[in-house]
């Protein structure tokens, strides 16, 4: 499940190249983005006059059914960019993506009724989700609680799901799993939730619409003193002691190890 990507994701729209350089300036992996936020254009043109640093960049093509979706692969291989984003993927991933490391999109019901057939492809190194398109195509309106509603801002209990057979399939293949965006860019606070839940559940990182979501999701996913203090001791004991010993009164075993090194890793 490691990736020299992330852990924040921001996404930049093909039609507007100048954008991408600030993209690479604010976040650690740029998504030059062929589909929603791309507008109108000769969107190749533009990502070909921009400057992209191959090893910080995912390509999001439009999704499979659309016509110019080859061509858009095609532009990734002529790029020399490995890693493509596939939105809106069915039932399975589509041909003619052979030879490229793909991130695919789980917001469709066929995607997430199909995952572990999606998730054991080869070419699929990690998933992403989103919740507005899978909840327009479940019939739903609001893929969040409303202010009418108890616990109003929060995911409903089907995205929430859908959210955690994402992780999990993800990591049972032994891939990564990026969290979805959080559409309020103005809300720092809960974007910070969200990350920091993200980032303590095993998500690799989280995506962003706006510069001005980057710090509040790298903020999440930096381990705070205490728990970087807390990791050194449990690491430092397993180092020279063998079986369960304790660490500021908490019992440690194999699994809070590991969880120690995770945050180590994460700290540096």
């Amino acid at each position: 499940m490691t990736s020299c990507f992330g852990p924040s994701f921001l996404f930049a729209p093909a039609h507007r190249p100048e954008l991408i350089p600030k993209a690479y300036e604010r976040a650690d992996t740029v998504i030059v983005d062929l589909e929603d936020g791309a507008g109108t254009g000769d969107h190749h043109a533009a990502v070909r006059a921009a400057e992209l640093d191959p090893a910080r960049t995912i390509l999001r093509t439009v999704g499979p059914a659309s016509p110019s979706f080859l061509d858009d692969v095609a532009l990734a291989r002529e790029l020399g960019l490995s890693t493509v984003m596939i939105p809106k993927v069915g039932a399975v991933l589509p041909d003619g993506v052979a030879g490229l490391n793909v991130i695919a999109m789980i917001e469709t019901p066929q995607a997430l009724a199909n995952i572990a057939g999606i998730v054991a492809r080869e070419e699929v190194v990690g998933l992403f989700w989103g919740a507005e398109d899978l909840i327009a195509l479940l019939g739903g309106t609001h893929s969040r609680r409303q202010p009418d509603e108890a616990a109003a801002g929060e995911y409903r209990d089907v995205i929430r799901h859908a959210r955690a057979q994402v992780l999990i399939h993800a990591a049972a293949a032994g891939k990564f799993a990026i969290d979805a965006i959080h559409a309020d860019f103005r809300d720092v606070d809960g974007q910070f939730a969200e990350a920091l839940d993200a980032a303590r559940s095993g998500f690799l990182g989280t995506a962003c619409i706006h510069p001005a979501q980057v710090e509040a999701v790298r903020r999440a996913y930096r381990p705070e003193v205490v728990q970087v203090e807390w990791a050194r001791k449990v690491v430092d004991g397993a180092a020279t002691r063998g079986g369960a010993f304790q660490v500021d009164g908490m019992m440690i075993d194999a699994p809070l190890i590991t969880q120690a090194e995770r945050i180590l890793d994460r700290a540096e």
